[in-house]
């Protein structure tokens, strides 16, 4: 079977690992929009404790019926709701009898659809701005009277629809908040997804447990008996193979299957010679000697830096180191007896950016083992699909993962290859970086500041500078620290570490590593910027 992701998607769906885990006894469906925060709307309502799964806007009222959900939420969008082609609002979703909350774009559809005003306001609303509540009613019930709250609109909702109670307005929105107790349908021009709104998650809250009457009982850690009863219903008797990388979503998905069907997963662990100082060792002691998982370590670092050998450009690179990646799993995939499955560590993130099957567009594909060719013979099992990164740690955490491994931050599949910018990845050059990485990690791990970061890495630049060192002339080689913040990775700021610390890590750089010259630091946000260099 193809690992592309609408078979693979279709294919879970019929082995009964679709999105939705059956543990989840009560789910809110959330219309994405095309707003920048929808997934964090699924995000929030899970930490809620009420299971969320984000469709796209035009699912169709019988696909949401077909979930029986307790509440339906539509996010915001880009779109004016007047003009030509915009997302449109199903009167049917309306008919459901569950209640529904527009949030932003969502408030204006409903205001349009039932009745009210929604206008171009001379003045955008745009960041943080003041939400003065006149009347809480049941949605903003236990929020002060004055708050502050995070605002992305130019056009406005100016009057209510007909029944229903304008509860707040704001800085520039006549009708900030309105609500229908009686028809059970609620609309915020705010975003209480955001940690810009201080009392969001308590709107959220309200809505999910007053309006909705959810129980909030939904953990991630509550999907795990669950996944573990649907992996052995797939797999059956069969035998599994899972291409173990290290990071905490194969290794999580490695271990869900472990618990499922013991002996019969293999995990084959490729050691490409391009990953930071000791990872290798840590991931083969902790499934092979902790966890008892059946592991083939494969060192095969010389093939892939013969492989590399002349490579400058950072797409040649990905693909060379791909291409080896997928001879070598196929290799080893060959040498194991009647495997008919392969284990992904496919995110719901994963799932959404690939379409997830539901007709939204696909921002990427994700090919969880190196980027596996079609024609690879296998079914898939993918017990994390329902589950965002910070879930999938909790679930880690919950098995027993080592905490090293659990908070691992995220690593590109290419390796320091990647992070050797507009040169070759040669033997000399990954040692420097190597070892640059490691006195990063050690010092940011001494700080305390190791998991308040998304990712803190070095780049080594193809140039070198001048310096003095003992009264010589030097001529050394130039790292460039990268530390971000994130909560998601779509976004990211430049981490203001401290400067003793920055002091001390360019200090052990230049005085440990002989090839180190200069350290330089990197602050840049996303956007403009990537996270990685390349």
């Amino acid at each position: 079977m193809s690992p592309s992701s609408a078979p693979a998607v279709a294919a879970a769906a019929e082995a009964g690992g679709g999105v939705s885990p059956e543990a989840a006894t009560e789910e809110v469906v959330v219309l994405d929009y095309g707003g920048q925060y929808s997934q964090l709307i699924a995000r929030r309502v899970r930490e809620c404790g009420v299971f969320s799964e984000l469709l796209p806007h035009h699912a169709g009222a019988a696909e949401v019926a077909r979930r029986n959900p307790r509440g339906v939420i539509l996010s915001g969008g880009p779109a004016s709701v007047y003009e030509q082609g915009a997302p449109p609002l199903d009167p049917e979703l309306l008919e459901l009898g569950v209640p529904v909350l527009g949030i932003c774009y969502g408030m204006q559809l409903l205001a349009r659809e039932l009745g009210g005003e929604v206008q171009r306001a001379d003045v955008g609303e745009f960041g943080r701005s003041q939400l003065t509540v006149h009347e809480p009613g049941r949605l903003l019930s236990g929020t002060p009277h004055q708050q502050s709250c995070w605002m992305s609109h130019r056009d406005t909702v100016f009057s209510a629809p007909p029944g229903f109670s304008a509860l707040a307005s704001s800085t520039a929105s006549p009708v900030a908040a309105f609500e229908s107790a009686q028809r059970a349908v609620f609309g915020i021009q705010f975003h209480p997804e955001v940690v810009h709104t201080p009392y969001g998650q308590q709107v959220l809250a309200n809505f999910l447990e007053d309006v909705c009457g959810c129980e909030r009982t939904w953990s991630p850690v509550s999907v795990i008996e669950d996944q573990i009863n649907r992996i052995r219903a797939q797999v059956g008797e069969g035998r599994a193979i899972c291409g173990l990388s290290g990071g905490v979503d194969s290794s999580v998905a490695a271990l869900l299957v472990h618990r499922a069907i013991g002996e019969r997963l293999t995990c084959v662990f490729v050691d490409h010679g391009l990953m930071r100082k000791n990872e290798g060792a840590q991931v083969i002691t902790a499934f092979r000697d902790h966890f008892h998982v059946p592991l083939v370590a494969v060192d095969a670092s010389e093939r892939f830096l013969a492989g590399l050998r002349g490579v400058s450009d950072p797409e040649e690179k990905r693909k060379r180191i791909g291409a080896e990646f997928i001879r070598v799993f196929e290799e080893e995939a060959a040498k194991l007896q009647d495997v008919r499955f392969l284990v992904q560590g496919t995110l719901y993130s994963d799932v959404i950016e690939s379409g997830g099957g539901n007709g939204t567009a696909t921002i990427k594909s994700h090919h969880n083992v190196g980027g596996l060719p079609e024609d690879l013979e296998f079914e898939l099992v993918e017990p994390l699909r329902a589950l965002f990164k910070d879930e999938v740690r909790a679930v880690g955490a919950e098995l027993g993962l080592p905490e090293r491994l659990v908070w691992r931050q995220p690593f590109p599949g290419p390796g320091l290859a990647i992070r050797i910018v507009g040169g070759e990845a040669t033997r000399e050059r990954l040692e420097t970086l190597r070892e640059a990485d490691a006195i990063l990690q050690d010092e940011i791990r001494k700080a305390g500041l190791y998991r308040e970061l998304w990712q803190s890495f070095c780049v080594l630049p193809d140039i070198r500078t001048v310096g003095v060192q003992g009264d010589s002339r030097t001529y050394g080689n130039v790292i460039a620290i990268r530390a971000v913040t994130s909560d998601d990775a779509m976004t990211a700021d430049w981490a203001r570490l401290p400067y003793e610390l920055l002091e001390r890590i360019a200090s052990r750089m230049i005085n440990e590593i002989r090839p180190v010259g200069r350290v330089v630091l990197d602050i840049t946000s996303k956007p403009p910027g990537t996270i990685e260099w390349e």
